[in-house]
């Protein structure tokens, strides 16, 4: 019953700050703390496998000078030019009334493009980048759990046995609390992972202080002159590379839960600078043995910067940290389904809140153990966080790329910036995105055909469901009869009894069919009739008090709309006991709701290719109700079955 409004959301809002729903006066120290526990856990635990991957991976190269140096110069500038600046410096500029994510920047875009002949296409990329994200919520918390666990390794090399059984019963515990929520265990997380940058940055330092001839690799001639020596190898190592910078999307998406500044101060005045003292320490180790040692080191060099005494309990540190990465990708798997839901990309499903409070805590129960089987295969399948590697990288890169496609419309349409200024940024944007994902795509035989896969599966089933309710929505107003005339008609041959009658409906206009449907077999009109629409917003909040519409259509009859924003829950209870202006108010024991459950007939008509009709009539039928998704009670539904042809 609930319907996608026309695009419409808030204006891009580039040199005001972002809107902070229920922050109230909490300090900005506190903001940042629980934006390090959150925001950077990703991103934060890459340093675990991301300089490993690129010198003992799928494409080895040997570590010497010229390899270490042009590899953390590449890795400092990608920070710097995709983290930093791309993301922290320019999109995050771009909040829909504070909140961000690909589904929150794409509503932004639509406002201002409406009508115009590329906007289905730009919904189409903005659609594949959530799509993207799935097979990326999938492959996160296996290889950063599994290589925490495999630290052990270096404590013990007898350890090797438990790592698989060790980090599978890690992962199943994980997703096993999901239902229970997390706002209890999310307030360790932000001191577990301040402690954990310190001491990275920490165990970096030290060896960076014995070997302070490492910083030159800051100089980008370091990279380009790694290109020039070596560039079938260096394009290569750009696939490892880019590990340095997965989860820096989740800078953008969790902008509405901390806001924009403590986020950029996180990034550059703590979490940035640990991230890179790791990144240099780990190679003036590498730089300061034999070539035999460094070969041998070289396998697990984030677990050898520690003495043997402490490296314990580092992989303890570093495996909590990485529990923290995975609950921020699972969380944000639940929140992108939510938005995706009340957008009108997927069908209704069962969610959970898992706190009285915090209203983004959420549980969905389909997402959450479809995503734990999908790790499990996993990391059955590949094994080791090296294996896993060659699948990771191709749905982040395919992301971030879209993401710069859509930059570009903010900068070039809504925020009308320099035509210059901006065509020189998004060509450096495009060229290092169009690298690393060039750069991904040949890992595709070696695992990288997961997450593309997935990203093809979610990406068809969003489509579908989104074409199929447009379509079914059009049939249903083809065939609906005019209001007016149904009154005139209705109003004064039918019987009218005492009560209110809700009839909930797709289209703002025409004759619900439950309202055909029970003159017909019932004959009988309730005094009063509410014709209800609950329609989506393309904007995270609507306010209370533009939420309802109402309209009198005389002789006891109304037409309401109430709105909400895609990131809040329809309660249509709740809602109705608060408006006014249609009679008495309303009681819930003397109202009945009308629901019409649709069955979908296979048509010649153009519409969509049959199997594609068969999907979307199969997604229909598991949808989760609507009187559990609007919180009607439950013994005051009536559900009137109906066939429509799509």
């Amino acid at each position: 019953m609930t319907e996608p409004e026309q695009p419409g959301s808030a204006e891009a809002r580039p040199a005001e700050d972002v809107h902070q729903r229920g922050h109230g006066d909490q300090a900005i120290a506190k903001l940042i703390v629980g934006a390090v526990g959150v925001v950077f856990g990703d991103i934060g635990t890459s340093p675990i496998y991301a300089f490993r991957e690129t010198f003992a991976g799928h494409h080895p190269l040997t570590p010497d000078t010229l390899h270490i140096y042009g590899v953390l110069s590449l890795v400092f500038w990608s920070m710097m030019l995709v983290v930093t600046i791309k993301y922290v410096g320019i999109i995050m500029r771009a909040d829909n009334k504070g909140e961000g994510g690909s589904l929150a920047l794409l509503a932004l875009i639509n406002r201002k493009s409406e009508g115009k002949g590329w906007t289905r296409g730009i919904v189409l990329l903005g659609v594949f980048a959530t799509a993207l994200f799935y097979g990326d919520s999938m492959i996160t918390p296996a290889i950063s759990v599994l290589s925490a666990v495999e630290g052990l390794t270096v404590v013990e090399a007898s350890f090797a046995p438990l790592v698989l059984p060790l980090a599978i019963g890690i992962l199943v515990g994980l997703f096993a609390i999901q239902s229970r929520g997390t706002a209890k265990v999310g307030l360790l997380f932000g001191p577990i992972m301040l402690t954990y940058f310190v001491a990275i940055g920490a165990l970096g330092m030290v060896h960076i202080v014995a070997h302070p001839g490492i910083l030159v690799a800051l100089n980008p001639w370091y990279a380009i002159q790694f290109f020039l020596v070596d560039d079938i190898a260096a394009f290569l190592a750009m696939g490892s590379v880019v590990l340095a910078v997965t989860g820096a999307e989740a800078l953008y998406a969790d902008m509405g839960h901390f806001g924009r500044n403590p986020i950029r101060i996180s990034w550059l005045f703590f979490v940035l600078p640990a991230l890179m003292l790791n990144y240099l320490g780990q190679g003036a180790m590498i730089l300061a043995q034999t070539p035999e040692m460094a070969m041998e080191t070289i396998k697990n060099p984030f677990f050898m910067l520690a003495p043997e005494a402490i490296r314990l309990p580092l992989v303890i540190l570093a495996t909590m940290a990485t529990v923290i990465a995975s609950q921020a990708v699972i969380s944000g798997a639940f929140s992108v389904t939510q938005q995706a839901i009340q957008l009108g990309f997927i069908p209704r499903l069962a969610i959970t809140h898992t706190s009285a409070r915090a209203a983004g805590q959420i549980y969905i129960p389909v997402i959450n153990w479809t995503l734990m089987v999908m790790v499990m295969l996993l990391v059955l399948t590949f094994q080791t966080s090296s294996n896993l590697a060659a699948a990771y990288g191709i749905a982040v890169t395919g992301a971030m790329l879209i993401d710069t496609c859509l930059l570009a419309v903010v900068l070039f349409s809504l925020w009308r910036w320099n035509r210059y200024l901006a065509g020189l940024l998004l060509f450096i944007f495009f060229a290092v995105d169009f690298a690393y994902f060039a750069a991904n795509l040949t890992k595709v035989p070696d695992g990288g055909w997961f997450p593309l896969m997935v990203g093809i599966i979610a990406f068809t089933l969003l489509t579908t469901w989104s074409k199929g309710r447009t379509l079914m929505i059009e049939r249903m107003r083809e065939a609906a009869m005019p209001v007016s005339i149904f009154i005139e008609s209705a109003a004064t041959s039918a019987t009218r009894v005492p009560g209110t009658a809700v009839f909930m409906t797709s289209t703002p206009d025409g004759v619900p069919h439950a309202l055909l449907h029970n003159l017909k077999h019932n004959k009988v009109l309730h005094e009063r009739v509410i014709l209800l629409t609950v329609k989506i917003a393309d904007e995270p909040f609507v306010e209370q008090e533009t939420r309802c519409a109402l309209e009198d259509l005389g002789r006891g009859f109304h037409r309401l709309v109430i709105r909400y924003g895609f990131m809040q829950e329809p309660d249509v209870p709740a809602a109705l006991v608060r408006l006014t202006g249609c009679g008495p108010q309303f009681r819930m024991m003397d109202t009945s709701f009308f629901l019409a459950r649709q069955t979908l007939l296979t048509a010649a008509r153009p519409g969509m290719a049959v199997w594609r009709e068969k999907l979307f009539a199969w997604m229909l039928r598991n949808a989760e109700s609507a009187m559990e998704f609007f919180r009607l009670p439950t013994n005051r539904v009536v559900e009137l079955g109906s066939q429509v042809e799509i």
